[in-house]
């Protein structure tokens, strides 16, 4: 590896030409302006000055050094700045989220990105596990989990509840046992859980979600309501997904009397020192979770 510091008194000799210029500009000693450079050409292992009593030129050798050296000098000062600017709202912030969490986030983060322009967001929808593992290998900066995390090096801070709602299509007023079996489950990748939750809590005759007649499946969150809205079927989804489906006049949330919630995580790694653009993005989450 080259060292920088050696690098850098060699170009600004380069530049001005002179030793005593140069250790002053460096506040060196012009022997160690000497020093560095010779450390140089031994690293290269080949002259990079010729020396003509306090005059010099350049070897061959000593213009390529000068040329890429001054554009790796440039690009640690760059580095440097970046790190020390540490700016609350410019630079990439990678966020992962159960998709209901998202359709509420997801509108009021843009909102934050238009007011910052130099704020990017790479926001992607995933399972919990998958929320998890990204965080653990370091492929996300921060996520939300819907439960508590089993990964050691995944820390999580409880912010919100989310309550779980029963859909039906909106001319669906009875929702006893009897009147959901003939209705039949729509169902999406967590709708086992969910109906474990909600209608182990509210229904007595409730044992296993496959109790009810299967209507249809899907995996996109913005279109597990379609087919509930045009009166296929009953699911029990996560109250942010209902209240982001566009066409509310279609379906009807039930509030059974046995309220049950999905905790919000918000997950980061374990000892890791977020940047500030991080910071800021979390603090708007929990205000908008709130």
């Amino acid at each position: 590896m080259i060292n920088p510091v050696w690098l850098r008194s060699f170009c600004t000799l380069v530049e001005l030409g002179h030793f005593t210029r140069t250790a002053e500009r460096l506040h060196m000693t012009q022997s160690g302006v000497s020093q560095h450079v010779r450390k140089l050409e031994e690293q290269f292992d080949t002259q990079l000055l010729l020396r003509e009593g306090k005059k010099f030129s350049l070897t061959d050798a000593g213009n390529q050094v000068y040329r890429e050296g001054q554009a790796l000098l440039q690009s640690l000062a760059r580095l440097e700045q970046g790190i020390k600017q540490d700016p609350p709202f410019a630079g990439l912030v990678r966020l992962l989220s159960p998709g209901s969490v998202g359709l509420k986030l997801y509108g009021e983060l843009l909102d934050l990105q238009s007011k910052h322009p130099e704020l990017s967001l790479d926001y992607r929808f995933t399972s919990n596990a998958g929320v998890e593992g990204a965080i653990a290998a370091m492929e996300a900066d921060i996520g939300l989990m819907t439960r508590q995390p089993e990964l050691t090096e995944v820390q999580a801070e409880p912010i919100a509840k989310e309550p779980l709602l029963l859909v039906t299509p909106a001319s669906q007023e009875a929702v006893s046992w009897e009147a959901l079996q003939q209705l039949g489950f729509i169902d999406h990748p967590d709708g086992a859980h969910h109906a474990k939750l909600l209608l182990g809590a509210n229904y007595p005759e409730f044992e296993h979600w496959d109790q009810l007649p299967n209507r249809g499946f899907s995996n996109q969150i913005g279109l597990i309501l379609e087919p509930v809205s045009r009166g296929l079927g009953f699911t029990v989804l996560p109250a942010y997904a209902v209240e982001a489906f566009a066409r509310q006049e279609l379906i009807m949330a039930h509030r059974l009397p046995n309220a049950v919630s999905e905790p919000i995580y918000l997950c980061r790694r374990r000892r890791s020192v977020l940047a500030k653009r991080v910071e800021s993005v979390r603090e708007v989450i929990k205000a908008s979770l709130a």
